[in-house]
């Protein structure tokens, strides 16, 4: 792989290809659009795949000046329900123990975590929250994409509702692609940004895919994503 990209979106790129988490040819996208590849979170079960997201995850929250050192930070880290649940607590253990394994104290017993479950419990201790505390906390959401952007809406809607406060949403691609249907030439991650006010980032972007996959797949699918980009590119 050749270019300029961070080594943890190297190491995420190289994993999620080796994986079939990040796969090249055809695809049909909900939003009807004809895509060249295909990024599947849903494909991270093994126990390598596991371990490179959460790893890449928490390299993107060190290194985001939104959420890394000499920033506000975050208190809890929030995973929706239901892929965002296995994320969180995995993000959590990777920025807990560092990257070199031996511990990080701004993240080990200052950081904690929770996630929602889809239907309330009306026993017990009921609710559809799970985990810390949310009230008077700085939430940081973690999940994989954003398509129409709801369910982030939501994310954000039940931990406000719960008194915290959001520090923002990491996910794991941006397709950096206009919306379907929407005004103007601005993404979804744009339209979250923009509606709910919170710093957006992600593991990796569009463009990250097309420099980092050069030498790695073919010239064909290389160009086809140029060609997707151009047609359907987002300007934020």
């Amino acid at each position: 792989m050749a270019g300029a990209l961070a080594k943890y979106k190297k190491d995420f790129l190289r994993a999620s290809l080796a994986g079939g988490a990040l796969r090249f040819g055809t695809f049909e996208l909900k939003s009807g659009r004809m895509s060249p590849y295909f990024f599947n979170a849903g494909s991270f079960y093994t126990g390598t795949l596991h371990a490179a997201i959460v790893d890449a995850f928490a390299d993107a929250i060190r290194n985001s000046p939104e959420f890394g050192s000499g920033s506000g930070g975050f208190d809890v880290i929030f995973g929706p329900a239901y892929k965002g649940i296995p994320l969180a607590a995995g993000v959590l253990y990777a920025l807990a123990k560092g990257r070199d394994g031996k511990g990080d104290e701004k993240y080990g017993d200052g950081v904690a975590y929770a996630f929602d479950r889809k239907e309330a419990k009306d026993h017990g201790e009921g609710g559809t929250l799970i985990g810390a505390p949310l009230e008077g906390k700085r939430v940081l959401v973690i999940d994989d994409v954003v398509s129409s952007g709801t369910a982030k809406r939501q994310a954000v809607e039940m931990i406000r509702a719960a008194g915290g406060v959001v520090a923002g949403i990491v996910v794991a691609l941006d397709r950096q692609e206009t919306l379907p249907g929407g005004e103007g030439n601005t993404s979804a991650i744009g339209e979250l940004r923009r509606s709910l006010g919170v710093p957006v980032v992600a593991i990796v972007r569009l463009d990250d895919i097309i420099t980092g996959m050069r030498g790695a797949v073919s010239d064909d699918d290389i160009r086809r994503m140029e060609e997707y980009r151009s047609k359907y590119g987002a300007s934020d």
